[in-house]
């Protein structure tokens, strides 16, 4: 349904500001009918991604298809069979729920009693039933997101782009979300997932690609990157707050510790270890290891493999450590001198 090939964009490159590379040669299939992830911190490419895709952006090179056809350069056949929910909620204040639904529905020029009733489908199937006539001005997040998914959905499109639709909502309203995509993907919607939530992906989506710097750095199903690491995984701390001179003592001396294949640094957990291991009785022979070396034992648990240590793996950082990164709360750099010291 959705094929993207060799994507590339930059952005800036004036005389006073260096470019930012957002895709770098993105290559991306989507079947039909699939719920489709991409995860990835901050900056690492998916608004860009999900943008052009929707004919909003053009891209500096690649190719663009959805449903057989060239968005590039049929960008208004393909719009017909798009519904876009961007990450900032863009709702008229004054209008009533009812309202911005029926004007949502003449742009797409949707005859009055099909659009009425499309309306009140969406009404239930989203349960807005309570707060539909009021004005947008005084719904709440969650409110505000699950109209902006009904106006997505109004022209009943093939494809569903969704950017982060989940973000800052609360449980009940993420909840409500996930049960409706999950309808939708049944009824054979394809929908386009973005987000930075690895329980969300998880639990939703059929394939998932995780991107970092504008490329795709792994792909496949949740299951089959979790079943691709291989072993347990085992979370250590030594002390609760821990600092990097440390932690990095502690995983050289892991390393040799029998049925442990890797010992990576968790910075964004008080400087925590990630540890992946191949034998059950590892935390016996891990306690030892550390008591014989005079460490106390803060936390330690033994778990399966998750998305956030697929990220690790392909990434060599948490996805939290990403986005702290991006936002300039840690300096990787500064870190790895401190670490060497």
């Amino acid at each position: 349904m959705i094929e993207l090939q060799h994507l590339s964009k930059s952005f800036g490159g004036g005389r006073k500001s260096a470019s930012i590379q957002a895709l770098d040669d993105l290559c991306l299939s989507v079947s039909s009918g699939s719920l489709y992830g991409l995860l990835g911190p901050n900056g690492a490419g998916k608004t860009t991604c999900l943008r052009i895709l929707c004919t909003l952006l053009s891209p500096d090179a690649g190719s663009v298809q959805v449903a057989g056809l060239d968005a590039l350069a049929q960008p208004r056949a393909v719009r017909r069979l798009l519904g876009y929910v961007a990450q900032d909620v863009a709702i008229d204040k004054i209008l009533s729920g009812r309202e911005l639904l029926q004007l949502q529905g003449d742009l797409y020029h949707l005859p009055s009693a099909e659009r009425n009733s499309r309306i009140g489908e969406l009404i239930e199937l989203l349960g807005m039933r309570e707060w539909i006539e009021r004005r947008c001005g005084t719904y709440s997040g969650g409110m505000r997101r699950r109209l902006d998914l009904a106006a997505g959905l109004l022209h009943r499109p093939r494809v569903l782009v969704l950017d982060e639709p989940t973000v800052g909502l609360d449980i009940e309203s993420r909840a409500a979300i996930w049960q409706v995509l999950q309808q939708l993907r049944a009824e054979g919607t394809t929908v386009l997932l973005s987000s930075h939530y690895l329980e969300e992906v998880d639990a939703l989506a059929d394939r998932l690609a995780i991107l970092e710097g504008g490329r795709v750095i792994a792909e496949g199903s949740p299951s089959e990157l979790k079943s691709a690491l291989g072993g347990d995984r085992v979370t250590l701390r030594v002390r609760e707050f821990s600092d990097a001179g440390e932690a990095a003592r502690v995983q050289d001396l892991l390393r040799g510790c029998p049925g442990v294949r890797q010992v990576v640094v968790n910075r964004s957990q008080g400087y925590s270890l990630n540890l992946v291991v191949e034998r059950s009785d590892v935390i016996e022979l891990l306690r030892r290891q550390l008591a014989e070396a005079d460490l106390p034992v803060f936390a330690l648990a033994q778990s399966r493999p998750s998305l956030d240590d697929v990220y690790l793996q392909a990434t060599g950082r948490t996805l939290m450590d990403a986005e702290l990164s991006v936002a300039g709360l840690r300096d990787p750099k500064a870190e790895r001198k401190q670490s060497m010291r």
